[in-house]
């Protein structure tokens, strides 16, 4: 947890000081679901959950991978995270126009309603997964830090016992 911590700190220090630049690429969106389905392999299969892809299977977006890979990788860590043994996790991607919506729904504990207007500041309490796992509280912090970076949006959705889904706004194309 602590090295988690460190590492989180990292990621987020090197984009507010020096010369750090958007490095904007081609990534395709199946790209980023393989991705996460090849990391958290041994994970899912711990939890006896799947992992599925909906929506476009050719929607693509032009931005920064290591920026997008972080974020999604904080995200799906949660919903593994808050999910209970058996549940499925979907990576969701839709195009509107000019704009690629990815979202990840979990169906695990979901978060109090109380705790949502400030889930990006350091007030709320840390909560432990579903097999007794404690975060640092730091992720989604950093997760809204490095959206508004790549000029996008996120949106949490959650109900208590039902399940999250967090959605992020992204623009289809960045310079």
């Amino acid at each position: 947890k602590n090295l988690q911590t460190i590492q989180d700190s990292i990621a987020w220090l090197k984009t507010q000081y020096g010369e750090f630049k958007i490095k904007p690429v081609k990534i395709m969106v199946m790209d980023l679901f393989h991705y996460l389905e090849e990391k958290y392999a041994a994970k899912l299969k711990e939890n006896n959950s799947n992992f599925y892809f909906k929506g476009d299977h050719n929607a693509f977006l032009t931005s920064d991978r290591m920026l997008l890979e972080y974020v999604l990788d904080k995200i799906f860590n949660n919903a593994v995270k808050y999910s209970f043994p058996g549940q499925d996790i979907y990576l969701q991607a839709i195009t509107e126009g000019d704009q690629v919506v990815l979202s990840i729904i979990d169906s695990g504990t979901g978060i109090n309603e109380k705790y949502l207007p400030a889930i990006y500041t350091y007030g709320n309490p840390i909560f432990l997964g579903t097999a007794g796992e404690k975060g640092a509280g730091l992720s989604l912090k950093i997760v809204k830090n490095f959206i508004s970076l790549l000029n996008g949006n996120i949106q949490i959705i959650s109900v208590e016992n039902k399940g999250t889904t967090v959605s992020l706004f992204l623009r289809k194309f960045i310079e």
